[in-house]
């Protein structure tokens, strides 16, 4: 569900010697670059970005991150998580970082702060309890300072938003108060005053993702939560977020999780117990 990790100078060379093909993963990745610079293979194309930055990379975009030691230093924490582990903020990531992953930052004490927030979750994941939801809310605080310096690089970036980005924040919106509910694509469209058509082209070109796409997955992210939190029964859980048929609420969790509600409830709690 989360790990940390730090990559030296040591680790940068390994990483270069072995083979790191373009890939895929069903994880969401943020990297934080204190010394040493990336080279980054996403959307495909390559950037180079120097120290201090920040890169994130969301589940299933290809990309190649390649860490790279300057004048024999490198110093990065990378930083791994599931979708359902800050659910309430996945879509928006998705569309802040939308064809826009490495952000380089200044050497000032807003950046030193990250650095701290990923030792002090290193530390906590060491600790023989470690209590995830102290790294959850460390690990949201992260994103919002992170968006915070953004806005002071890019002062003038709000006023240029397109038309498409600001619809687009404003489904998300919607969504978050109604994915409970059993409402499809013109339901939305009609609350944006547009037509279904449009909205599903806007969310295709913000995140490659359909509208019918993005509110399973809210509802299914909602559903892991649940079934790894709580003792409701898969029923129950179904019924909570509009689906009035347990069949059917399963087939669509397998169909995009490769699980069972079941299978995925005891797979979370052997790992939780363990």
């Amino acid at each position: 569900m989360f790990k940390i990790f730090h990559i030296d100078a040591k680790e940068a060379a390994r990483i270069a010697d072995s083979v790191n093909d373009p890939h895929v993963h069903d994880y969401q990745e943020l990297i934080v670059g204190m010394e040493g610079s990336l080279q980054h293979f996403i959307d495909f194309k390559t950037d180079a970005v120097l120290a201090p930055f920040v890169s994130f990379v969301s589940k299933g975009k290809v990309h190649r991150a390649q860490p790279v030691a300057v004048n024999g230093a490198c110093s990065m924490w990378v930083i791994r998580f599931k979708s359902e582990f800050i659910p309430e903020t996945i879509f928006q990531l998705y569309a802040l970082y939308h064809d826009q992953a490495n952000l380089v930052l200044q050497q000032n004490h807003s950046f030193k702060r990250l650095v701290t927030l990923c030792e002090w979750m290193q530390e906590e994941t060491q600790q023989e309890s470690p209590d995830y939801a102290v790294i959850r809310h460390w690990l949201s605080a992260m994103f919002t300072m992170i968006e915070s310096e953004r806005r002071k690089l890019h002062p003038d970036e709000q006023a240029q938003l397109h038309t498409h980005s600001t619809t687009f924040k404003h489904f998300l919106k919607i969504l978050e108060d109604n994915f409970r509910r059993p409402e499809g694509v013109e339901f939305y469209a009609e609350k944006l005053f547009m037509s279904a058509r449009n909205l599903n082209l806007i969310c295709q070109q913000m995140v490659q993702r359909s509208v019918s796409e993005i509110i399973e997955t809210r509802k299914l992210t909602e559903a892991k939560n649940l079934l790894a939190g709580t003792d409701m029964s898969v029923s129950e859980i179904g019924y909570e977020l509009g689906y009035n048929e347990k069949a059917y609420f399963t087939t669509v969790f397998k169909k995009k999780s490769g699980q069972t509600p079941t299978e995925f409830r005891n797979e979370m709690r052997k790992l939780i117990s363990g």
